[in-house]
Order: structure tokens, then C-alpha cells, then sequence
């Protein structure tokens, strides 16, 4: 059996050789091991003086996991560390959003069917009608939640519900297209990831890839974030790129655009559910797999 260990803390002396130490004493053997330290300010480290971030992968074979608990909870007390312990066959339930265009959702089944995402999928919500077939076909529960602005508050609250009842522990907005509520958006900070084209800010709202070729874009690519209250702005986790010329017609950068947008996101959605992700503020810290 392998366990993740995941630590965010102050960063001081000898959080590495306790943690070490603490799992050596145990029996465990460390197969992978990330960590780093993002300072307050500059880029001189200084005791005190920022946080550091720690991912680890150890084998615990014949260990009795309530030791290592034990042994875990006293390291979160001498440090005031985040700590949290985790499995890589553990399954991330999760809800997916989806509006009309359906090539992230696609994407996203068929890496969930190959095993390549750690996610079990516990709901599809949607504002359309138009994927329901599709996911339906593969047993899995499709909710066909219009919205508009009578209806959004109520829409939300069903959510909601439907994130309590499922214990979905993260939901991905598959290009769904609509805006959480900045309370919603709050609640569940770090457990949201939205996809969008990188043209933004400069290329916001309707139709961006017509208005990317208006003005001659040589790349194009894809962001995916975490959800905040303030629109698109989110923490990033993955982005994707690919350069682009003159020759590309509109039609042609959308269809790249998308296939960019899928990987993109399905990408951010794995390092997620690996335990590779840690906020940091407005920003990411991310460990590669």
C-alpha cells in the first residue's frame, strides 16, 4: 500500500529530517518526494520568513495506519502544518458541469473509462439538453437544471444539495456556461476548477477566437484555474499553448481551441486528485507527476 502525505507549513528548520525521521521509525520507505519554499517576499530565504510545501509518496506495507496517524498529528501540532494523508487508488467523487459544447465532458469520460483520471464521476449537471444521451448512456445520473435569473438562486441550492447528497469532493465546470454565485464560489474555494482560452482579459466575452483572428494571434491556448468570487481569476493549475499563423481561419482556431481546452483541463483535474496542487494564495504551487 502507498499513502500521500501532503504538508503546507511555516517554514523552519528540520520539517524534512522530522518527518523523515518519524517515518523511518515506523517502517515506511519514501518512493517520491517534492517539496518547496515560496518566500514572503523576494526571493532570499529567510527563517520565518514563508511557507513551505511538501508532497510525498511512501510505501506502508504492514504499517498500522493508526500509528501513522498518530505519528502525523503530533508533526501537525510542532509545526502548525496542513497535513493531510491520502491514497493513490483513493477516487475523487466528483460532479461535472457542462453547457452545449461537450468536447472537455467527452474528453473527460473517455480518460475517466481508461483509468487515466482518478475521479469517479457522481453527477453530470447541465443548463441543456444537448449531452444528456451521452451520459446517460454510460449510467451515469444527468440533471437538466435550465437557468436563468429567477431561477439561478434555486438552481444553485439544488446544487448544493446535490454536492452534500453524492459527497462529491470536487466539481469541474466542463465549459458550463454560467457564473457560480460569489457565496457558492466561496464555500467551496479550492474544490472548483473552471476552464477558459487564455486570450483573457483581452479577448472577454463573446465569440473570443473570431476576435483572437481579428487582431492576428500567433499562439492560442487554455487556462484552467480554481474558482473565485472574482471571474476567471482564479488560481492556476494547468495551461496549455500552441502557436498559431496567419493561415488559420476562425473555424480553424476554435477547433484547436478546444482540443487545447480539453487537455488543459483534464490535466488540472489529475495533478488535483493526485494531491499535487497547493494554494498558495492567489497562486498555485504544483508538483509534476
Amino acid at each position: 500500500m502507498t499513502t500521500i502525505i501532503k504538508i503546507s507549513c511555516p517554514d523552519r528548520k528540520g520539517i524534512v529530517s522530522d518527518l523523515a525521521a518519524r517515518l523511518n521509525v515506523l517502517g515506511c520507505n519514501i518512493l517520491e518526494s517534492s517539496q518547496f519554499f515560496q518566500p514572503d517576499t523576494g526571493t532570499i530565504r529567510e527563517q520565518g520568513q514563508g511557507q513551505f510545501f511538501l508532497r510525498l509518496e511512501c510505501s506502508t506495507e504492514d504499517i498500522d495506519l493508526a500509528d501513522l496517524e498518530k505519528s502525523v498529528n503530533e508533526f501537525r501540532a510542532e509545526f502548525s502544518a496542513d497535513v493531510t494523508l491520502t491514497t493513490p487508488q483513493q477516487i475523487v467523487p466528483t460532479i461535472l458541469m457542462v453547457s452545449k459544447f461537450d468536447h472537455c465532458l467527452q474528453d473527460i469520460l473517455y480518460r475517466v473509462q481508461t483509468g487515466v483520471l482518478p475521479i469517479g464521476i457522481a453527477a453530470v449537471v447541465s443548463n441543456h439538453v444537448d449531452t444528456r444521451a451521452t451520459v446517460e448512456r454510460l449510467g451515469i445520473p444527468f440533471y437538466l437544471w435550465p437557468v436563468t435569473k429567477e431561477t439561478k438562486s434555486g438552481q444553485e441550492a439544488k446544487l448544493e444539495e446535490l454536492v452534500g447528497r453524492t459527497g462529491a469532493e470536487l466539481i469541474v465546470l466542463a465549459r458550463y456556461m454560467q457564473i457560480l454565485s460569489d457565496k457558492f464560489s466561496s464555500k467551496h474555494f479550492g474544490k472548483i476548477i473552471n476552464i477558459h482560452h487564455s486570450f483573457l482579459p483581452a479577448f472577454k466575452g463573446a465569440k473570443p477566437y473570431h476576435r483572437a483572428w481579428e487582431r492576428g494571434v500567433k499562439h492560442i491556448g487554455a487556462t484552467a484555474h480554481y474558482v473565485t468570487p472574482d471571474l476567471d481569476e482564479g488560481p492556476i493549475i494547468e495551461q496549455g499553448i500552441e502557436r498559431v499563423s496567419h493561415a488559420c481561419d476562425p473555424e480553424e482556431l476554435i477547433r484547436r481551441g478546444r482540443d487545447i481546452e480539453a487537455r488543459a483541463l483534464s490535466r488540472a483535474i489529475k495533478l488535483h486528485a493526485e494531491q499535487r496542487v497547493f494554494i498558495n494564495k492567489g497562486r498555485t504551487v504544483v508538483f509534476e507527476d
